[in-house]
């Protein structure tokens, strides 16, 4: 059986008690077009192979598929603390300070954002889209993971692969919602917008120092033997994950 193949945050490594990573298209049991770690049920994949994938998935990061705490996202800003596992509808950001529970982020060009304080002992997870970045639902998740103890100056932050600036290109309705410093504009072509680096100055922002941040190089859209893109693959793909727990 092929292991997943994982991506793990340089910032979260070495830290006693906490699981992160954010998974890659490789691993798994699903057949074209989702070949082969699809974690997404909102694809037409056979839910089975599915499942199977998010199991070895949590297995890989110690933990039983049962203890997924998965958000049910809508683009929005919605952030949840959570303390079972299970699916929560409406939400873009779960945070816990519930060892034993693994917070599951879906994501196929937008970025999952993952978010820790391990003197507190908190984790946090979020989606950051275009529309759930300009909505606020980075801050709303630092606003959610101060409430359970956390402190933005011990906060870590792990942004992962994403759709890079150069092939986000956007209509301008959208750029007009973006800072104009997060906008590449080139005379007679549509902008560009650099989501990574929206996403980067809304933690600095909140508070998080600027060498707790680790921002993956990786483009989601220029990558596809290794990620699955919803824009380069005209939505017929899979979904990754950007997964954080603490142990119990």
């Amino acid at each position: 059986m092929t292991a997943p193949v994982l991506l793990r945050p340089a910032l979260f490594d070495g830290v006693p008690g906490l699981a992160a990573a954010f998974t890659t298209r490789h691993g798994g049991v699903s057949a074209p077009p989702y070949a082969s770690l699809n974690l997404g049920l909102s694809t037409d994949d056979d839910p089975a192979h599915v499942h199977e994938n998010r199991r070895r998935v949590a297995a890989a990061l110690g933990f039983a598929p049962e203890a997924l705490a998965l958000a049910g996202q809508v683009h929005g800003a919605a952030v949840r603390v959570v303390t079972t596992p299970g699916l929560y509808p409406g939400f873009d950001g779960l945070v816990t300070a519930t060892p034993g529970l693994l917070l599951g982020i879906t994501a196929a060009d937008c970025a999952a954002v993952l978010l820790a304080d391990p003197d507190a002992g908190v984790v946090g997870a979020c989606h950051a889209g275009w529309r759930g970045a300009v909505a606020g639902v980075v801050p709303a998740t630092l606003d959610a993971l101060r409430t359970l103890g956390a402190r933005p100056e011990r906060i870590r932050a792990y942004i992962g692969p994403c759709i890079s600036a150069r092939h986000f290109e956007v209509g301008p309705e959208v750029a007009a919602r973006f800072d104009a410093a997060f906008v590449l504009r080139t005379p007679g072509q549509k902008p560009h917008v650099d989501l990574k680096a929206a996403v980067e100055a809304q933690l600095r922002q909140g508070g998080v120092p600027a060498q707790a941040i680790e921002v993956s190089p990786r483009c989601t859209y220029a990558e596809t033997h290794t990620f699955f893109s919803h824009r380069a693959e005209r939505g017929r793909t899979g979904r990754m994950m950007g997964l954080i727990g603490l142990r119990a």
